[in-house]
């Protein structure tokens, strides 16, 4: 029964960390580096994710400053940006691009909550389906005679609170990223 839980537990945390990874990328009112994680770069006809070719950095709270290692894969990076779904344009001084991040419209901020809230409950989804999965093996686990009916229904509370735990956590970082894209 043990296991059963353990390996519940690692694969709703792996569920949460995801949702982490993409509420990141989705845009703010503000400038940070993670915007740019799933953009990628024909690099010498390799595509490579932008942060293995650049560096990104927010110096101030509007502008991102991506600054290439090799000042031959400048335009690759520009237009990788320009093509991607950020609606963004950066400005290329021959050394670095400079990406002036423009306050949200209502309208934008309002798909944005509407997509972080789409991914929150594709992961409340993921984490209800490890719970399934969790009380099947429980089950099974009794039909075979390695549980009691005791131990089998002990088990399925544990994996229910540890369901809750994981549905609040969701919960609390779809908050958190609302809070983000309404502020200005």
């Amino acid at each position: 029964m043990e296991q059963i839980k353990i390996d519940a537990e690692t694969r709703m945390k792996k569920s949460v960390h995801a949702l982490k990874d993409q509420l990141a990328t989705i845009r703010t009112g503000r400038a940070t580096p993670a915007l740019f994680e799933k953009i990628t770069v024909n690099y010498y006809g390799q595509q490579t994710p932008l942060n293995q070719v650049a560096s990104i950095s927010a110096p101030e709270p509007r502008l991102v400053v991506i600054q290439p290692w090799d000042k031959s894969v400048l335009q690759e990076i520009e237009k990788a940006i320009q093509s991607s779904d950020l609606s963004l344009n950066p400005v290329n001084d021959g050394k670095v691009l400079r990406i002036n991040i423009p306050p949200l419209t209502e309208e934008r901020r309002k798909e944005y909550i509407k997509l972080a809230k789409n991914v929150a409950e594709q992961s409340r989804v993921a984490i209800r389906n490890i719970r399934r999965d969790a009380n099947e093996a429980l089950k099974k686990a009794e039909k075979e005679g390695r549980l009691s009916e005791d131990e089998r229904k002990r088990g399925e509370e544990e994996i229910q609170k540890l369901t809750q735990k994981y549905i609040d956590e969701i919960n609390n970082l779809l908050e958190a990223k609302e809070k983000e894209i309404m502020e200005d």
